[in-house]
């Protein structure tokens, strides 16, 4: 079976391929009263949309969501909330007759199904994301307590001069990886579960379904592994979660993205980002909401209200 959606009790299906007529999310298990409009999402998706610098894919496309479902007289009814962005400015001719691409997808859903659409990528594109935005946003708008923020710490094995160095790239016809770091405050201590559904585990598994993330680290990540137990015991190396559990400090996550597989230099048309990190950094705040929002959820199903709100 193929699985497009994730959640436990706030449950997401994303849906729409990147050059179909629209792409969208239905959002199931948000509590209702929530004051919801669509300027509410708009903001964030206005931040992922391409187009806003020379940095970006020049794909014109404006992101504009259509609430659907699930909303009466600006709130939440705690049914499915449906939305819905059109594709405007899709190119799938520069698409015909293109062999797999290396580095992406192409030959591994082939593979799979037997059959695949070539234009961009299909479900497989980064044009997806732009759902997961959307729904984040609704995520947000559960855990107002929360304050959610992602940012590129480094480009191209660099955390200065970037645009000198995303320049030469798009000149070169080549691209560049990058880290975004997310930080997340005023998660209340005891949002988790010690076993099956670790908080961490949960938030890894979240961000490495992003397309281009090859790499997730939590807290000191990978330099606990070259650290000796006296000097890693710092609570504030455990990035906010210990044992599958919030303890109510920050949370820190860095993503590793790899560089944009579609490069001129390979013989690949069309219009990509020199650097996917850069529009990146909305899509993993979107998913760290989701992921925190659906904890909040369970946790207030578990223990109620009143202990870790």
């Amino acid at each position: 079976m193929s699985v497009n959606s994730f959640g436990h009790v706030l449950r997401v299906t994303t849906w729409g391929e990147s050059h179909g007529p629209a792409i969208g999310a239905v959002i199931d298990g948000c509590p209702p009263g929530l004051a919801l409009g669509e300027g509410d999402i708009q903001l964030w998706l206005d931040k992922r949309r391409p187009g806003l610098s020379r940095h970006t894919s020049p794909r014109a496309e404006p992101d504009r969501v259509r609430i659907l479902s699930g909303t009466y007289e600006g709130r939440t009814t705690g049914t499915s909330i449906s939305l819905m962005i059109d594709n405007v400015d899709a190119r799938s001719a520069d698409y015909e007759d293109m062999p797999p691409r290396p580095g992406h997808a192409d030959a591994a859903y082939q593979a799979k199904y037997g059959v695949r659409d070539p234009r961009g990528g299909g479900r497989a594109s980064a044009r997806e994301t732009a759902a997961r935005v959307a729904a984040g946003a609704v995520a947000r708008l559960v855990v107002p307590e929360v304050a959610i923020e992602a940012r590129p710490i480094e480009i191209g094995g660099s955390t200065d001069d970037w645009e000198a160095l995303l320049d030469e790239a798009r000149e070169a016809g080549s691209s560049l990886g990058a880290v975004v770091e997310c930080v997340a405050r005023g998660v209340p201590a005891g949002w988790g579960a010690p076993v099956y559904a670790k908080l961490d585990a949960e938030l890894a598994a979240a961000l490495m379904s992003i397309n281009a993330v090859k790499g997730v680290e939590i807290g000191a990540g990978f330099d606990a592994a070259r650290a000796r137990g006296e000097d890693n015991a710092d609570p504030a190396l455990a990035g906010g979660i210990t044992g599958g559990i919030a303890t109510g400090e920050p949370i820190v996550l860095r993503a590793a993205f790899k560089p944009t597989s579609s490069v001129p230099a390979l013989g690949v048309k069309g219009r990509h980002d020199p650097c996917v990190a850069l529009r990146g950094a909305p899509v993993v705040e979107a998913m760290v909401a989701l992921v925190l929002a659906d904890h909040k959820l369970l946790h207030r199903a578990q223990c109620g209200q009143g202990r870790g709100e």
